[in-house]
């Protein structure tokens, strides 16, 4: 009976799959077929995927609350040395963690984009993107990116869950990130010969709602360690809770 049936099965769905080629999804909505697709941005007709382990089980696996931790800031101000400090610390306590490099996405992920207005939101957008995925995961993520735009840094923090996004700002002023200017970039922008420089010539739009500020020096001046500003904020991952689950 099943094989004698399985023609007639198949060829009404093919009669459906020609109906909506000509009339659209449309075409077979009115005929009982159930639709959820849509459209995201320049992506059509997709849904999102439910029935994922959720990332509270995930997160007493790991006995830690994912979350992304955006460090920004100017270059030079310390941005990926105080994150790789603190990862080192996390991974002392036996915490899972993954560290986003500004300069190492342009390597792979990011190496299709350049400087302008509208890569450096690109740039971030697909970061941001990239780090949610780990914090669903459970994972603490470590995210440094110059990130000028307070817009970009803003959409990044809506898209996560409440309390997931952390932006730390490495409140270090330009006269001291040119004294370290590790990889000679300032030197080149005072000289003309790198345009659109963060701080010189392209705007760095302050943090209004950061949750932490790491400066470089105490009140005294005495200069601040990467590790006792990396222990400022492990101090505060353990504060909220973040370290445990």
């Amino acid at each position: 009976m099943l094989q004698s049936s399985l023609p007639f099965a198949l060829a009404g769905i093919r009669q459906s799959f020609a109906a909506s080629s000509k009339g659209g999804l449309g075409a077979l909505s009115g005929r009982g077929y159930a639709f959820t697709a849509y459209d995201v941005g320049d992506s059509t007709n997709i849904k999102w995927h439910e029935g994922m382990v959720p990332t509270a089980d995930k997160e007493k696996l790991l006995k830690q609350k994912g979350c992304v931790l955006w460090f920004t800031g100017l270059s030079g101000s310390g941005k990926s040395t105080v994150a790789c400090t603190l990862e080192h610390a996390l991974l002392a306590e036996g915490r899972l963690t993954a560290c986003l490099d500004g300069d190492n996405i342009r390597h792979g992920l990011n190496n299709n984009l350049g400087f302008s207005g509208t890569d450096r939101t690109e740039n971030i957008r697909r970061i941001g993107e990239v780090s949610k995925l780990f914090a669903d995961t459970g994972v603490i993520t470590l995210v440094s990116f110059i990130s000028p735009y307070r817009a970009d840094r803003d959409a990044v923090r809506a898209r996560m869950n409440p309390g997931q996004f952390l932006e730390i700002y490495m409140k270090v002023p330009i006269e001291t990130c040119e004294e370290r200017d590790p990889k000679g970039l300032y030197k080149k922008a005072r000289a003309g010969q790198l345009k659109g420089f963060t701080g010189i010539d392209a705007p760095y739009e302050l943090p209004e709602k950061a949750e932490l500020e790491i400066v470089a020096k105490m009140d005294d001046g005495t200069q601040r360690s990467p590790g006792a500003q990396a222990g400022e904020i492990l101090a505060y991952l353990r504060a909220k809770g973040f370290l445990s689950a």
